[in-house]
């Protein structure tokens, strides 16, 4: 064996850049003219730091060179397989495969339901629970935990001592995890975590036994798995082998460094490996785990004496080991030397919102890279903010990618699976199928202009209330619009996924998905980096499935799908700015840049509000030796204590998010308590704020006037209706663009029933009715056949057919007092028109009666608000007299008489009946209960003398279309944005209010 020395461990301070700093010292240490870098072997954490010290290679270069080579020991938290070279040290060993990790989290599901029954739960929820367990499971398995260690007298005895819930779930993890260990041993696999500490072990001894005869260097390698902190142990003791720890802080005071806590070491065996308080939200715990764990004392690692490219100011590496100290020893900073609290080259930048805070760091992008070779990077956890900043990069036409990635459900591929499981679970809702049959990837290629056109035109026939579910009455609002052909298309896709069983295998159910989304996006789905993510995806999941044997109820499918996919980042293929970096906390590790941003700095996003393990307690994970929640914490703390160790660096947050005021980050707050009001003030970053004000400031518009539109007498010359009369006549911009313009407000899609949608429910219901004959007992039948036909709100049901039901037994009982008094409905719903002064004036007659002596009954149902006797007889709802003087022309097919009352038939609850439940009354609008009455005749006469004014003064006259003519009247607000009322109505002088 061969004889070794000391560990060789070494840290590169923050302050120097990790990668160059690495690399300057491993080119002449490891080269020679035999190829001896190209010999070496660099164990590094992740893809992304393999990829950053590659360029450092190429920048510190003289000349071309053979690079080392590089394996990854592969990142948990990235999902990184290890590399190839401990597959080669295990390809001889008795090393069994590694199980399938979707397959796992199927199996585990079916667990769960043998375990717990019917409380295990169904669909998404129930793979929810899986997938925590299986969480559970890695945490435990990569700590080098067996489950025989949950069954310690110590792990039971404080199990015991806690509430019922804790209890319930450890058993419950226990009896899961031995059933689904049970079945790893009759496949003869091994979880992925556990397959990857045999072969850390595997290396260990390996390499103890017979050293390997290149050179082995770990560096950047931070986490503190035993297994891993056992290789990297023997790497340090290898003849040639190093280890190198990023930003480890050898300058801290022994005092600070034990006032650290125990880090897994503790004094006594009978002692936690964690005490409870411990600092493990400070950057350097984690690191002093590690060194714990690889049984090497601070005092034995060593700084790597070698310049890097890209170094902070020297005594910026002091300052951040003071803004880092615990509660007790941050004390110090009252009394701390200028020069130990000086973070010279860092900024301070507080913006009023996300959207200034993107804006200002796009701003700040774009400065640096005027200079030549400058390099720059946005770090930050809040991939909205990212997407902003990416965004807003494009003003200058830079492409930035985010190499954080984004989730697979973001995408357009993974939104076109998720658009076809959602139209599946929500029976062809027309919300998610009109996004489905929109898509950019829908019918790309010639046709696609064509399918989007009658996309669009079935989009307006959707309109509204959602229809009944399924393909058929889809069908029916197709060939309304005459669509037929096109539909048939549609439906011959969807039919497939719409006719599975509410019991399905998961595996037919992906193949119906899949077929389905490729029919209608064409191989071209699978063809960009989503496509592929989203392919693999889909494979991976459907031999799980296929495996596992789930089924699954297709209802669910899409909040499951969400899930899984949600944990898939496609990360893009390196295609943006060369000098321009957007990275997450992860990817940034080891990463190098001139300036470095790091944006995101608020409480619950950077650091992220801890997540507790949903199955076992903090204590239980305590006795066990596994870090807790707050670990996470001290990691975040350190990502930032490293990337302040860039030349330049920002620190950006918003005093808000999109929702509500935030709270900085607890980092922020410690810079601001260590510098002091006056140097914090120094340190802001104004320029870029003020610059991003500035970028969209525009000279005020003048004062927007009140519209007054003046159409040609070509243009005036429309029918005007018995409804539009009123709004010409109060309103008469609102006419204008409703009635010349011919402008409608589309109702949104699956909306709520409206006043209008109730208002034709009910003339469908009294039509129905009145046309069968006014049978008594037949009206609430009808009722009842009508709504259920136009697939009626569930809300609706629940609060609004009960009253009117109500109202309509109301109806039928006046209906039957009328007839007995010679009353008969002599037609309703009907359309009628006349000629005034060559202009046609039209309307339709909810329902015209005729009395004994042959006069006529003008009526008209209101769902909502009745219109007053005083707008009435004033000139603003004219629909009554309107139909009267139609109805005395003739106007009306196999109608004629002369009007000689006029009602308003409401369907809401009568003020003046005793009962309080009561609803639907009558109001004569010539015959009050107080006052004077109305002669048919001067009321006829009152509304011919209105009509032909408003025809003289804007169909047939030169008047403006004046917004708001008569502001004492209710108005119609369809049009109110498009006359911009809020920007002149409360700048209107007292004239203007009374032009009318």
């Amino acid at each position: 064996m061969v004889e070794r020395g000391g560990p060789q461990v070494y840290s590169i301070a923050a302050h120097r850049g990790f990668a160059d700093a690495l690399v300057a010292g491993l080119i002449p240490r490891y080269s020679d003219a035999d190829y001896g870098l190209a010999r070496l072997t660099l164990l590094l954490p992740s893809q992304r730091a393999a990829r950053t010290i590659s360029e450092a290679f190429v920048r510190l270069a003289e000349g071309g060179l053979l690079l080392p080579r590089m394996v990854v020991v592969g990142d948990l938290d990235l999902d990184e397989a290890l590399g190839p070279l401990f597959d080669t040290l295990g390809a001889g060993a008795d090393i069994p495969p590694a199980a399938d990790p979707a397959r796992r989290w199927l199996r585990l599901a079916e667990y769960l339901t043998q375990v717990e029954g019917e409380k295990a739960g169904k669909g998404a929820a129930l793979l929810r629970r899986a997938f925590e367990i299986g969480q559970t499971m890695d945490r435990l398995l990569v700590e080098g935990l067996a489950p025989q260690d949950l069954l310690s007298d110590e792990v039971l005895g404080i199990v015991g001592e806690l509430s019922e819930h804790w209890t319930r779930s450890t058993k419950l993890f226990l009896q899961v995890q031995a059933h689904w260990l049970a079945e790893l041993g009759a496949r003869g696999e091994q979880d992925g975590p556990a397959r990857r500490n045999m072969l850390f072990d595997l290396a260990s001894r390996t390499w103890q036994e017979a050293p390997p005869t290149h050179a082995v260097v770990a560096a950047g390698v931070t986490s503190a798995s035993p297994a891993l902190a056992k290789l990297l142990r023997v790497v340090s003791e290898l003849p040639n082998g190093a280890v190198i720890l990023p930003d480890l802080d050898l300058s801290l005071d022994d005092e600070v460094w034990n006032a650290l806590g125990t880090a897994g070491k503790p004094e006594t065996r009978d002692d936690p490996p964690f005490a409870k308080g411990d600092a493990v939200t400070h950057p350097q715990y984690h690191l002093k785990l590690l060194l714990n764990r690889m049984g090497v004392a601070r005092g034995e690692v060593r700084p790597w004496h070698r310049a890097g490219l890209a170094a902070a100011p020297p005594n910026r590496s002091r300052a951040i080991s003071n803004l880092f100290l615990p509660p007790a020893a941050s004390a110090c900073w009252a009394g701390l030397a200028a020069s130990e609290r000086r973070l010279a080259g860092v900024r301070l930048m507080e913006s009023a919102h996300p959207g200034e805070e993107a804006q200002a760091i796009a701003i700040l992008l774009r400065e640096a890279l005027e200079v030549p070779e400058r390099r720059v990077a946005l770090i930050t956890p809040d991939r909205a903010l990212a997407a902003r900043v990416v965004a807003q990069l494009k003003r200058w036409g830079i492409e930035a990618d985010d190499t954080a990635g984004r989730p697979l459900p973001q995408t357009a591929a993974g939104r076109v699976l998720l658009l076809l499981a959602e139209v599946l679970a929500e029976d062809a809702a027309p919300v998610p199928l009109v996004a489905l049959l929109t898509h950019p990837l829908a019918r790309q290629g010639e046709g696609r202009s064509d399918w989007l056109d009658n996309a669009r035109k079935f989009d307006l026939a959707l309109r509204g209330p959602r229809p009944a579910p399924g393909l058929a009455p889809l069908a029916k609002r197709a060939e309304e619009r005459k669509l037929g052909d096109w539909w048939q298309e549609v439906a011959a896709i969807l039919a497939p996924v719409m006719a599975l069983d509410r019991d399905t295998p998961l595996v037919d159910l992906l193949d119906a998905l899949a077929g389905a989304a490729e029919t209608l996006c064409g191989e071209g789905l699978w063809g960009e980096a989503d496509g592929r993510s989203a392919a693999s995806f889909l494979e991976d999941l459907r031999e799980a499935a296929r495996s596992a044997g789930t089924r699954l109820d297709p209802r669910e499918l899409h909040a499951v799908l969400h899930d899984a996919m949600d944990r898939v980042s496609v990360r893009p293929p390196w295609g943006g700015h060369p000098r321009i970096a957007i990275f997450g906390l992860l990817e940034a590790r080891m990463a190098r840049a001139d300036l470095v941003i790091c944006g995101g700095l608020t409480e619950g996003v950077w650091p992220a509000s801890p997540s507790p393990d949903a199955l076992l307690p903090p204590a239980v994970l305590r006795a066990l030796g596994v870090p807790g929640a707050d670990f996470r914490i001290g990691l975040s703390a350190h990502d930032l204590a490293a990337a302040l160790g860039a030349p330049e660096v920002v620190l950006s947050w918003a005093r808000r998010d999109d929702g509500a005021p935030v709270i900085p980050s607890r980092f922020v707050l410690r810079i601001r308590a260590m510098l002091g009001e006056k140097q914090a003030a120094e340190l802001r970053e104004t320029e870029a704020l003020q610059l991003a004000c500035n970028i969209d400031h525009a000279p005020l518009a003048p004062r927007y006037p009140r519209p007054r539109p003046m159409p040609n007498a070509e243009q005036r010359l429309v029918d005007v209706s018995a409804t539009g009369l009123d709004r010409l006549r109060s309103d008469p911009f609102a006419f204008y663009a409703n009635s010349i313009l011919r402008l409608r407000l589309l109702d949104p899609l699956d909306a709520q029933p409206s006043a209008a949608w109730r208002g034709d429910a009910v003339h469908a219901v009294l039509d129905h009715w009145h046309k069968a004959g006014n049978k008594p007992g037949e009206l609430l039948p009808i009722a009842y056949a009508t709504l259920d036909e136009m697939n009626a709100h569930p809300l609706m049901r629940g609060l609004w057919r009960p009253r009117l039901l109500e109202a309509l037994r109301w109806i039928e009982a006046e209906g039957a007092i009328l007839r007995a008094n010679g009353r008969e409905v002599a037609t309703s719903e009907v359309k009628g028109d006349m000629n005034v002064q060559g202009v046609r004036v039209h309307g339709r007659a909810d329902r015209i009666d005729r009395e004994a002596d042959g006069s006529l009954v003008v009526v008209d149902y209101k769902t909502g608000s009745v219109p007053t006797r005083k707008e009435v007889l004033t000139g603003f709802r004219l629909q009554l007299g309107i139909l009267g003087l139609i109805a005395r022309d003739s106007g009306f097919d196999g109608l004629s008489g002369e009007p000689s009352a006029f009602e308003y038939w409401a369907l809401g609850k009568d003020k003046d009946r005793k009962d309080e439940d009561g609803f639907g009354y009558r109001l004569d609008v010539l015959k009050p209960k107080k006052g004077t009455a109305v002669e048919p005749e001067d009321f006829l006469a009152s509304t011919h003398y209105f009509l032909t004014n408003a025809l003289d003064r804007w169909i047939l006259g030169n008047d403006a279309f004046t917004a708001r003519l008569n502001l004492d009247v209710a108005g119609y607000n369809d049009y109110d944005q498009l006359m911009r009322l809020d920007e002149w109505l409360l700048a209107l002088t007292a004239d203007e209010r009374n032009e009318a």
